[in-house]
């Protein structure tokens, strides 16, 4: 894949099409079935707050996604304006994570996966690659993508703990698709963090060596 874009919307795709799985292979079985899958549909896209703000924070997600993309793909990569586009839609998308994570009782990730994320995001649409941040040493790396990749960490310990208490219960006969997603979602925050290197160093000399990771 080249550039970010392929990563981030390779993250957001696998996250999207194994959650749409489980809820289709856990629907109860029988005469209904149909019935049960739409009706699991609509409370996984719409069910509640918490649900609408995710899925329209996955449909901002895939579109900053293009946006790197397309910034990427160009003879002349990365096109700075695009990928500044890419930068703010994160952004949104961050902010609509976190009202998600928010109205789900969980703040701490709302800080860090919403919060923090977004700062990052928007902190990259503003700031001019090459130039120095003030009181940051420019010998360090990038703050605002450094932002970014950090409020990755707590989520994925959170993922961790949650597939290691999920395995022994699918092995002691419990459902499998209990640890399907946990184990989905490290896969996706894998695949953003990667994304999330390629976009340090964009304007400086260190862009050519960390493009190549």
């Amino acid at each position: 894949m080249r550039g970010p874009g392929g990563y981030y919307n390779s993250g957001n795709a696998l996250g999207l099409v194994t959650g749409i799985a489980v809820q289709i292979a856990t629907a109860p079985a029988g005469s209904h079935w149909g019935n049960a899958i739409t009706a699991r549909m609509i409370e996984f896209f719409a069910g509640t707050g918490s649900a609408v703000a995710l899925t329209l924070t996955t449909l901002i997600f895939f579109c900053g996604g293009e946006a790197y993309h397309r910034a990427w793909a160009r003879p002349d990569a990365p096109d700075v304006n695009l990928n500044r586009l890419g930068d703010f839609l994160s952004g949104i998308g961050a902010v609509g994570l976190g009202i998600s994570l928010l109205l789900l009782g969980d703040p701490l990730l709302a800080a860090t996966s919403g919060l923090l994320h977004a700062v990052g995001k928007f902190g990259s649409t503003l700031h001019r690659p090459g130039t120095p941040v003030l009181v940051w040493p420019a010998s360090w790396p990038d703050p605002f993508r450094g932002a970014v990749l950090a409020s990755r960490l707590p989520a994925m310990l959170t993922t961790t703990l949650a597939l290691g208490s999920a395995l022994p219960d699918a092995w002691a006969g419990g459902s499998f698709a209990t640890p399907v997603m946990p184990l989905t979602l490290l896969g996706c925050y894998l695949l953003w963090a990667k994304a999330d290197l390629l976009l340090f160093g964009i304007g400086t000399k260190a862009s050519d060596q960390i493009s190549t990771c």
